[in-house]
């Protein structure tokens, strides 16, 4: 085991500026907060994340009682926002089976809405799923009184990092995440 520092940007959004279109597409549903949800948020989270870069960066990501406490945490700060957090289900219309394909959690600091994961499990990305999660997001930010949201991501994760920057998100600061590797 080594220590690797992760290079990740601090990227905001202030609501002065359009929140884009939040409609669910065909044979996906939204779903509100509610405690009875945890698990299954958990579930998505591990899901969309476990085989990923940020389960290096965030050693609980990549284990599915790693991402169930972190959900229990989350939920359990006097600064969270259930307004935010959506869990987005996807019914297959051949089989009419329903499972959760991503998640969205906030928290609010300061004055400022702050994304703490956002997940779309592999199978279900490019569709523009996380786009609308985080305009339900932002949504509900803004439902609570704030006025601009922020996220955290890291630099080798192209894909999102992308994401972030087409749907306006401004990089604010570079921000270093030190991890205990295997092999580093």
């Amino acid at each position: 085991m080594g220590l690797t520092y992760f290079k990740r940007y601090r990227m905001e959004f202030d609501f002065v500026d359009p929140i884009w279109s939040a409609a669910a597409p065909a044979n996906y549903e939204f779903v509100g907060f509610s405690e009875g949800l945890i698990r299954e948020h958990a579930e998505v989270k591990y899901r969309s994340f476990a085989q990923e870069l940020d389960a290096n960066v965030f050693p609980s990501l990549g284990r599915k009682d790693g991402c169930l406490r972190l959900m229990r945490e989350i939920v359990s700060r006097e600064n969270f926002v259930p307004e935010s957090t959506w869990l987005l289900r996807y019914r297959d219309p051949m089989t009419g089976f329903v499972e959760a394909v991503g998640t969205v959690q906030g928290v609010q600091w300061d004055g400022w809405g702050s994304i703490q994961n956002l997940g779309i499990v592999p199978m279900h990305r490019g569709r523009g799923l996380g786009s609308l999660l985080l305009a339900r997001a932002a949504t509900g930010f803004r439902s609570v009184g704030l006025a601009h949201m922020h996220l955290e991501v890291t630099n080798d994760n192209t894909a999102a990092v992308r994401l972030y920057d087409r749907l306006g998100f401004k990089r604010a600061r570079v921000v270093y995440k030190a991890a205990e590797v295997a092999g580093a």
